[in-house]
């Protein structure tokens, strides 16, 4: 299938493994909240999926690229927003997207089109001209985003984009990125350990211990989704995870 398939992924730091046959699908026009708490293999997968080291088993497909087979492929239909944020924090919005423009290898008149058409979809035209520096953390989430999509991908990874943001950015972060699925036909895979950022029809995966729990619609959301959530995990919940 198009989108993102993982195949029986399997890894280890050390003796310690991080992945255990993991599986599960994200079809085109899918928001995917791959949910667990610290500690589940999330970032280890997203690692994977980048590209920044292979899985030791399993097969990691991306809008139909083979990870091990045709790397460069899949990540050139792929857009990555990581943890950590790694905007230039002195140079402007716009210096900021045809920077990494360069960097995918667009040029001229092309590239700036990408550039604002990327900033429109996030709402972000009207601050190309301001410092990053100047920018609060969602606006900075939203230029990051804004250039993961610069060059058209069709699987979109964000791994836990909204740390550090309050509650009403939050809601309003995800709230974009789940337009962009539906509306796009984005393959999202969005990983997080707060069952708010999950909302009614997503294609929800529990990861806990570096395991797959369950994998389908999301069954409920509130108050159900953290119960349930919790009684898979075995956590105790924070405040902000039972909102």
């Amino acid at each position: 299938m198009s989108g993102l398939s993982v195949r029986n992924v399997t890894y280890h730091w050390g003796r310690h493994r991080a992945l255990d046959e993991v599986s599960f699908d994200v079809a085109p026009g899918a928001f995917c909240a791959l949910l667990g708490p610290n500690g589940a293999g999330k970032s280890t997968l997203f690692g994977l999926l980048t590209g920044l080291f292979r899985p030791e088993r399993g097969k990691l497909v991306l809008a139909g690229h083979d990870m091990d087979r045709a790397t460069r492929s899949a990540l050139a239909v792929t857009g990555v927003v990581f943890q950590h944020p790694t905007l230039d924090l002195d140079l402007s919005v716009w210096r900021n997207m045809l920077y990494f423009a360069g960097l995918q290898g667009l040029t001229g008149r092309g590239m700036r089109g990408r550039a604002e058409a990327a900033l429109a979809r996030l709402g972000m035209e009207e601050r190309a001209g301001e410092k990053v520096r100047a920018l609060n953390g969602g606006h900075r989430r939203r230029l990051e985003i804004a250039r993961a999509l610069m060059h058209d991908p069709q699987v979109l990874l964000l791994d836990e984009p909204t740390v550090g943001l309050d509650a009403p950015t939050r809601h309003d972060l995800t709230a974009h990125v789940h337009a962009l699925a539906r509306d796009e036909g984005l393959s999202v895979l969005w990983a997080t350990h707060l069952t708010d950022e999950v909302a009614p029809g997503d294609h929800l995966v529990i990861m806990h211990k570096g395991r797959v729990l369950e994998e389908g619609r999301t069954p409920a959301t509130g108050p159900a989704l953290t119960a349930h959530f919790l009684a898979m995990t075995g956590r105790a919940v924070r405040a902000d995870e039972a909102a």
